[in-house]
């Protein structure tokens, strides 16, 4: 693809063919909607099940397309990055750069902080604080009445 015999590293070369489906997946990012950021590349967002790039095993999301069959992604809205994929022909060939193992999409900030999970150890003691000042609670109201 546009003269580089090797493809430089963490980059593979995916020949896919086109289906009835397309080659079954989605795509984000571009110069007008950037999904990373100061990234304005085009990544993969969705594999659709069964489709072309899901059956070839190779394609992951995630990954950022770097080219399509020679016409580099570099600079190109959405939009244009979508027509080259419509007029790509049957047999499509992408370079690819593989997503990192810790590779975080979307603008930094944008994912809620998770909520580590409840242990039953924690749950068991919360009851029996509650159990604890409420039988407080009834022993001072009892002592009154007698």
């Amino acid at each position: 693809m546009n003269g580089s015999a090797h493809p430089s590293p963490g980059t593979v070369d995916i020949k896919l063919k086109r289906g009835s489906a397309g080659l079954g997946f989605n795509i984000v990012g571009g110069v007008d909607q950037q999904y990373v950021v100061n990234d304005n590349g085009i990544y993969v967002s969705k594999l659709k099940e069964d489709g072309a790039a899901a059956l070839d095993g190779r394609l992951q999301e995630g990954d950022k397309i770097l080219a399509i069959n020679g016409v580099a992604l570099e600079n190109l809205t959405h939009r244009a990055t979508v027509d080259l994929f419509r007029t790509a022909g049957e047999h499509v060939e992408l370079r690819v750069l593989k997503k990192f193992p810790n590779h975080v999409n979307g603008p930094t900030g944008s994912r809620p902080e998770p909520n580590p999970p409840v242990s039953s150890l924690e749950v068991l003691v919360a009851l029996g604080a509650v159990v604890a000042v409420c039988a407080v609670l009834f022993m001072r109201l009892r002592k009154k009445h007698f």
